[in-house]
């Protein structure tokens, strides 16, 4: 649902570089005034800095470099998602709140998002450090029109979204298959897919991102240390955060387009650029062996193939994979 402040965020963001009158604001959301100025008030509490000239009108100056709604609404240039944000300042786990929400019937393309986790989730039970202030925590409730075989070929169109982001802005991250982003030899992004479904249908998908951002060396968790690292530690600089998270929503439509349009494929050539020890030796560990293999890299469903030193080859559907630097 549009919010009255959500429309005002957008009619300023349409006049950043001219005043418009409070009275055509009125008009426009069809609220009074007083209103108007109340509205107002919680942005510049929010950290906007807003030019209020008697006779001329507002005129944001500056947003806030911060995650709140108001900010993560400011500059907003998707279809479908970030139209619902639920944002807080601090969860448990965005990954709980949005399958509950997404249970209770949210609507496709909701976001749920905070500035630190307590209890962040990672792949198989394992916790991700979400500190406040230095990366993006979200989770996307996505309701699909495809069945449940395909549900995870969106982990892998995801981190092509993903990694297409930090390309843009010449960061030379990769996939670790099937759903890490790795920087620097080490993990700067993982991505967390649930879904709730029956035998033919998919009731809702809850696609979980967690990105290190801006931490330090002496934020990121001790115990990972030597395997995790942020877009800060790698490139000696910090990132805004909100527009990252913008960029990532518009290329996860125009992925997720794609797929709906075309089906795997190009997005499964598109993820081939991008993989991580493609052509080379890696170790693969799944619930009964372990093993040696070259990464040959990955198939029409987005399983791994492998190539063994007899030269046959194999599928997998769930492995972990483990190398030693070259």
């Amino acid at each position: 649902m549009d919010t009255t402040r959500n429309r005002l965020i957008r009619i300023l963001q349409d006049h950043k570089t001219s005043f418009i009158s409070g009275q055509n604001l009125s008009e426009q959301l069809g609220i009074s005034r007083a209103a108007v100025w109340k509205h107002m008030k919680a942005l510049e509490a929010d950290g906007y800095e807003i030019d209020a000239v008697p006779r001329k009108g507002y005129q944001v100056r500056r947003s806030p470099d911060k995650l709140s709604k108001n900010t993560l609404n400011w500059q907003l240039d998707t279809e479908w998602i970030g139209r619902k944000i639920i944002f807080e300042e601090e969860l448990e786990s965005t990954q709980l709140l949005a399958k509950s929400l997404a249970d209770q019937g949210a609507v496709h393309g909701t976001v749920v998002i905070a500035d630190q986790q307590t209890s962040g989730k990672g792949t198989k039970g394992r916790s991700w450090h979400s500190p406040a202030g230095t990366g993006i925590w979200m989770s996307l409730i996505i309701r699909p029109e495809f069945g449940p075989r395909e549900a995870a070929q969106l982990t892998l169109a995801a981190a092509v979204a993903i990694t297409r982001v930090f390309r843009q802005n010449d960061i030379d991250a990769s996939i670790k298959w099937p759903n890490d982003i790795y920087l620097g030899g080490k993990k700067l992004a993982g991505i967390l897919t649930e879904m709730q479904a029956e035998q033919d249908y998919i009731q809702h998908i809850v696609l979980g991102i967690g990105i290190n951002i801006n931490q330090t060396v002496s934020e990121i968790d001790p115990d990972i240390r030597n395997k995790a690292t942020s877009l800060r530690i790698e490139t000696n600089k910090e990132w805004k955060r909100q527009e990252f998270i913008h960029l990532i929503w518009k290329e996860f439509e125009e992925v997720y387009s794609l797929y709906i349009k075309r089906g795997f494929q190009d997005i499964r050539d598109e993820w081939m650029q991008y993989a991580l020890r493609l052509g080379h030796r890696v170790k693969a560990a799944t619930p009964t062996t372990v093993f040696e293999a070259v990464f040959r890299g990955i198939g029409e469903d987005g399983e791994l193939i492998l190539e063994n030193d007899d030269g046959s080859t194999q599928r997998l559907y769930s492995a972990e994979l483990e190398w030693k630097e070259e």
